[in-house]
């Protein structure tokens, strides 16, 4: 289920909160129920999915199990760690990759041109990727000649498995989220959790569906129009860039606040993922910015393996040059993701070099060059496809046209306005609603009929999914 549906609003959550804080003062019952009401989450998208998921969570506890109890890495047991990483990137590679490796061995004559056709499971990329960062630090930790032990199998699959953000991230470290499971929800500050997570997933759930959504209805059908076979003036190109570049930012930040203020109901602090990306001023700056926890991820399980600074500045460009390939990967099965992620990479490293130099920028240049580059790098992620990339650029320059076009719809019209001064200038939603946001009754007033109004606009139709979920 969407966190943007009635099911879920009206129905799953208040349902699960209810339950949960009956069962407060018994620490395994309200877990259990976290992983019962978690589990039902998953299922309800496809009860196929389950299987993999708790699988995945039972392969990896029982390896790290195995290695833990054997003291750490005393013989053949030091390889444990690395057989969980292998474990999770086979299951990776067989339900993300396969059907991707088939079709560019088929482009060279080494396999037929039928699809595999195996169906991707929500959210594989990032509850595998949680397993892989616990896999490393144990081992890590085993290496450094520190104590090493595994969590109970109850506490695993919780943190395996938490619906707020099980689909699409915040991508969280078992050190984070796991201690949070034994504290006791009704400890002082309850009150101001409630209600600080309930504004923050309202505040997400208006960037979905009062930005991202209605953006969609203007950019969607014109990309959709050189997706089969059409062309854009120099007008509806700038427009369609324009309206993708708030949808995508406005849909995963909103989802990501969503997360964060549903894990803050249930008392559990989750990271943050966005911290105004769109008002970078260089792209190393942006990766600081944007999906966060994946970059912390990429920077501590890839780039740093891979030498990190050190070596001289060639050795660094190459190293943010592969993790960064890697990452684009990680984002989809699909050659148009591998180019995105490796302009990236390059970018990041010209970045570095230009640092190295001592070379400096004004800011405003620097951050009308970041988003001038981001926003024609989004155009591939939207596309998939280079030929209507291609055509999207050259209509940028009027190669297909020099005509303008209209906005005949004021919703949409202050969709692409209110976004867009929120994105550029506007206070970051966590440290508003989780810092600075006051009690008030008037606020609170606010903040009901907005759910009311967002639940009739979701009842009328005005919901999608999540971008997000794809990868």
């Amino acid at each position: 289920m969407l966190f943007n549906s009635e099911i879920f609003i009206l129905l799953f959550v208040p349902a699960t909160l209810l339950v949960y804080y009956r069962l407060a003062a018994h620490n395994r019952p309200r877990q259990w129920c976290l992983i019962a009401a978690s589990l039902l989450f998953y299922g309800y998208w496809d009860i196929r999915f389950l299987p993999l998921l708790f699988g995945s969570a039972v392969g990896n506890w029982l390896l790290l199990r195995w290695f833990a109890r054997s003291g750490g890495g005393a013989g053949m047991h030091r390889s444990l760690p690395l057989i969980a990483v292998l474990f999770n990137l086979l299951l990776i590679g067989i339900f993300k990759y396969a059907d991707f490796i088939a079709g560019t061995l088929a482009v060279v004559g080494l396999w037929s041109d039928e699809p595999i056709g195996i169906i991707l499971p929500l959210g594989i990329s990032f509850y595998t990727f949680q397993q892989i960062s616990y896999a490393v630090d144990l081992h890590r930790a085993a290496r450094d000649g520190k104590s090493v032990s595994v969590h109970g199998f109850r506490e695993y699959l919780l943190f395996v498995s938490f619906f707020p953000q099980l689909v699409a991230g915040p991508i969280v470290r078992h050190n984070e989220i796991i201690p949070q499971f034994r504290l006791d929800p009704r400890r002082p500050g309850l009150e101001e959790r409630l209600a600080r997570g309930g504004m923050l997933f309202l505040v997400g759930l208006g960037k979905k569906v009062l930005i991202a959504d209605v953006a969609a209805r203007i950019g969607s059908p014109m990309f959709n129009r050189v997706l089969e076979g059409g062309t854009l003036n120099l007008g509806e190109a700038w427009l369609a860039t324009y309206a993708y570049f708030l949808q995508l930012y406005f849909d995963f930040s909103g989802y990501s606040d969503m997360a964060i203020g549903l894990g803050l109901m249930f008392g559990f602090l989750l990271p943050i993922n966005f911290n105004a990306p769109y008002r970078a001023t260089s792209i190393q700056d942006f990766w600081r910015r944007w999906h966060m926890t994946l970059s912390r991820f990429l920077r501590d399980y890839l780039y740093i393996p891979f030498g990190g600074n050190r070596g001289g500045i060639l050795v660094q460009m190459r190293n943010s040059f592969l993790t960064m390939l890697l990452g684009g990967l990680w984002h989809g099965a699909a050659w148009s993701y591998v180019v995105w992620g490796g302009a990236h990479g390059l970018a990041v490293g010209i970045n570095g070099l230009w640092r190295h130099l001592g070379l400096r920028m004004p800011a405003l240049l620097g951050w009308v060059c970041t988003m001038g580059f981001v926003a024609a790098s989004w155009i591939l992620f939207r596309t998939e496809d280079f030929a209507a990339t291609w055509s999207i650029y050259q209509s940028w320059f009027g190669l297909h046209g020099r005509g303008g076009t209209t906005i005949d719809s004021p919703l949409i019209l202050s969709a692409l306005i209110a976004g867009g001064i929120a994105a550029f200038a506007g206070p970051t939603s966590q440290k508003f609603i989780l810092d600075q946001l006051r009690p008030s009754r008037w606020v609170g007033l606010f903040a009901a009929l907005a759910l009311v109004g967002m639940i009739l606009l979701i009842g009328g139709g005005l919901q999608s999914e999540f971008i997000y979920f794809q990868f």
